[in-house]
């Protein structure tokens, strides 16, 4: 079989791969590429699954801002902040510009913060600075910003009034 007939089975066994991958969720670029890599080490990065790759975004079968968009939505419903979700897609190799958009368009992580606080909280009227300093590194952990705690915590005072 000729160099080129071996390159155009390993395109074709990559690209299948890639999309039974992204039958079951929408995957980075970056993701599938080293999932690729690692599941083939055989074929060439460059010559096979880099070309791969292009022709799936191509084709839009593979889009960051899709993955980024549902990362972002599925991460905020699970109750989890700006800085925590941006964390989690640092390693996926997501454009920051990507990320500040999803992030943008997410919804108000105001909102949410709010709502965890009261979640955690309840409807404790009297607080101690030991239980705010407890909630407020719960929202850390969560992934929120200071500014954002601090407005979930003026709000919960205004609905105790």
């Amino acid at each position: 079989m000729t160099q080129k007939g071996r390159s155009g089975d390993a395109s074709n066994i990559a690209r299948l791969a890639a999309m039974d991958m992204l039958a079951r969720r929408e995957h980075s670029r970056h993701e599938l590429q080293e999932k690729l890599a690692q599941r083939f080490p055989d074929f060439s990065i460059e010559e096979v699954i880099v070309r791969v790759l292009e022709r799936l975004s191509e084709e839009n079968l593979q889009s960051d801002e899709r993955f980024v968009e549902a990362f972002v939505r599925y991460r905020s419903s699970r109750g989890n902040g700006p800085l925590k979700i941006a964390a989690e897609l640092y390693p996926k190799k997501i454009a920051e510009s990507l990320l500040k958009s999803a992030l943008a368009n997410a919804g108000d992580f105001n909102a949410l913060c709010l709502e965890a606080l009261k979640k955690k909280a309840g409807s404790t009227h009297d607080v101690s600075v030991r239980e705010r300093m407890k909630w407020s590194r719960f929202l850390q952990q969560r992934g929120f910003t200071t500014e954002q705690i601090r407005q979930a915590f003026r709000m919960m005072e205004l609905d105790d009034e």
